[in-house]
């Protein structure tokens, strides 16, 4: 039962964290079923079948707050779910050995790029050319494959991706990145339960992590107005990067002894503490500079 709760609660979690930001469910749900010790193909089916509820829930309202272009959901969506298929299928094939290793360098990769792209870049500024097919669909392909065999992925792939382009405004990319990641996790539910054969797959902990998941999604459409993007990325990436490090630091490829791993961890969580310092620094001074803005024109 206790473990149960503790799903709930971070399925809830994530899930706030993903309505805001548009990334990181499935990177820090998948991190905490790997850190227990499940098989990392049951894990990311795991995810993924709870991420159906979550997604679904999610869409809807971020829709109810106007926060969805349909258009790229459709446009992103479908090659997204080729992606996860494939991707699905692939990490279903590999041996737990090899598997546990390659998911968490997948998830540290994921997780640095959260925590850089936060810290460092901020959001981008936003223009109105629309978004072209051509531009979407590898983006879906790469993000849905990265979803499936890294258990997370879609998020931080898509999210950055819009974003960089400049093309539409950040709210607008997180809900839509959210609604269409449900295209994802259904073919992704479905390549698992086909390559797996329905073993090994917690439908009690998946359902734990729909329940928390649920709840949140509301919650976190409307957050994704008021909590700075910017700091809450560096926060999670910093949270993904040092629980997947202590990971492979602990497999049989490395087996770092207990000095060399507490120093890794040491560097990292310095690091961690500068990153978010730095994001929050950032995000006081953009305050500054549009209060100041606010200020001129009240006053032309």
């Amino acid at each position: 039962m206790k473990t149960l709760i503790l799903l709930a609660l971070v399925g809830l979690g994530a899930q706030l964290v993903d309505g805001s930001l548009g990334m990181a469910y499935g990177v820090t749900s998948t991190t905490l079923l790997l850190a227990i010790g499940t098989n990392p193909a049951a894990a990311s089916a795991t995810v993924h079948l709870a991420e159906i509820g979550t997604t679904l829930a999610s869409g809807a309202a971020h829709w109810k707050f106007g926060n969805v272009d349909w258009r790229v959901v459709a446009r992103i969506g479908i090659p997204g779910a080729i992606g996860a298929f494939a991707g699905a299928t692939f990490l279903s094939w590999l041996s737990t050995e090899l598997a546990g290793p390659v998911m968490s360098i997948i998830l540290l990769g994921l997780g640095l790029y959260v925590l850089l792209r936060f810290t460092v870049q901020g959001l981008p500024t936003r223009s109105d050319k629309p978004l072209r097919r051509r531009f979407l669909v590898p983006v879906g392909l790469v993000g849905g494959f990265m979803d499936a065999t890294g258990g997370g992925g879609w998020g931080p792939v898509g999210t950055p991706a819009i974003l960089a382009s400049g093309r539409m405004e950040p709210r607008k990319v997180i809900g839509t990145i959210d609604t269409s990641e449900f295209f994802v996790a259904v073919a992704a539910s479905i390549g698992f339960f086909v390559g797996l054969s329905g073993e090994r797959i917690d439908y009690t902990w998946a359902l734990a992590l729909l329940i928390g998941g649920v709840v949140a999604a509301p919650i976190a459409a409307w957050l994704v107005r008021l909590v700075p993007p910017r700091v809450l990325g560096s926060l999670v990436g910093g949270v993904i990067v040092l629980t997947n490090s202590r990971t492979l630091l602990n497999t049989e490829w490395i087996a770092a002894p207990a000095p060399i791993a507490w120093t890794v961890y040491g560097v990292i969580l310095a690091g961690w503490i500068a990153a978010v310092a730095w994001s929050v620094r950032g995000h006081l001074a953009s305050k500054r500079i549009e209060a100041a803005r606010i200020d001129v024109h009240e006053r032309a």
